[in-house]
């Protein structure tokens, strides 16, 4: 079934939750509290969304909806914030530029960012019946391994995938490592986070232990939660459409390579990468996934969860604290990467 037929089934249902929403960009710079806090600047360049109170600690006592003056977010009470590395592509002389975002479809006036989901089963389950715990104050995960280069690397992580754009609501195929041909409307990447949390912590020491894919099956399948990861959480999904096109005409490998690198140097595609700290203001999130809050509903007014204008995201930015180009025909990636096409040692 159609990714847009799936839309248009679940605005028509009036079921529990999977929420649809955009983000705009809040700003993109060399900033990892999560993975390097405090280290100004971490190693690779990233595009973050969400409240303005971010920073490069981000404690998990901070307060973010108190800190926060706005959001980058279509529902006004997520100050969460949401992340991925920088998408560059590589010309046959060896420099880098930066590879824009594009807002997504239903989106395309917002500045970049990403999409977000919060399901509580399948996409293409009408139903939306099972019920799912919202992160608390404090919670943050990361999805990936920045130092994947096979497909070996990548097997352990479920759904880090990559759509070439035939158009702008192409969602299939999708594969996990870079297309390999120029994609007309761009790349798409879709990034889902696991969705059995232990209960207990808010964290772990690699930011994933925390949380766990299903003991059997898989989340479409509603495969149960393993007993040291009890609780079962909405799945998290990001979307990030690339703007591929203006590189169309420029000279590729003629190798038949792909010319795309991740911020960090990844050439083969297999570290995709996100990160995500909870940021919801009181019980907003645990009000929408208990409401028949479908996608880009208009108002969601069981949950009372107020929206803003994709204008009103737009204006939602942040001054980078790191003051250095990311934008022009770099010699070099920010924080001296190159590309990497093979294994290499973490």
């Amino acid at each position: 079934m159609h990714w847009t037929t799936l839309i248009a089934l679940a605005l028509a249902l009036p079921s529990s939750a999977v929420v649809r929403f955009h983000c705009s960009q809040l700003v993109t710079q060399r900033l990892d509290p999560l993975v390097t806090p405090g280290l100004m600047p971490s190693p690779h360049v990233h595009q973050i969304v969400g409240g303005n109170s971010f920073n490069a600690t981000m404690s998990p006592s901070k307060d973010m909806p108190a800190e926060s003056t706005c959001t980058s977010c279509q529902f006004a009470e997520d100050f969460s914030n949401y992340w991925t590395a920088i998408l560059y592509f590589k010309a046959q002389n060896g420099s880098y530029k930066r590879v824009p975002q594009l807002g997504n479809n239903q989106f395309r006036n917002a500045t970049g960012g990403l999409t977000v989901y919060y399901m509580q089963d399948a996409i293409y389950d009408q139903e939306q019946k099972s019920k799912v715990t919202a992160f608390k104050p404090g919670f943050r995960m990361f999805i990936g391994d920045l130092f994947a280069r096979t497909l070996a690397d990548a097997a352990r992580f479920r759904q880090l995938t990559y759509t070439c754009l035939d158009t702008f609501v192409t969602r299939s195929p999708e594969r996990i490592d870079f297309p390999k041909r120029k994609c007309p409307e761009g790349i798409m990447t879709s990034l889902r986070f696991p969705t059995c949390w232990d209960g207990k912590n808010l964290d772990s020491p690699d930011h994933m232990a925390h949380m766990a894919y299903p003991e059997t099956g898989t989340f479409e399948s509603s495969g149960p939660c393993p007993s040291t990861h009890p609780v079962r959480t909405a799945q998290v999904m990001f979307e990030v459409v690339w703007d591929t096109k203006p590189f169309a005409d420029l000279e590729w490998p003629k190798d038949g390579s792909q010319p795309f690198v991740w911020s960090f140097g990844d050439a083969t595609g297999y570290a995709n990468h996100a990160d995500y700290v909870f940021g919801w203001k009181g019980d907003a999130l645990q009000r929408i996934l208990d409401s028949p809050c479908n996608f880009n509903t208009p108002n969601c007014t069981e949950a009372k969860a107020p929206k803003q204008s994709i204008e009103m995201m737009n204006k939602c930015t942040q001054k980078p604290v790191i003051e250095e180009d990311i934008d022009s025909w770099l010699p070099v990636l920010p924080g001296g990467y190159t590309a990497q096409y093979g294994p290499i040692s973490a």
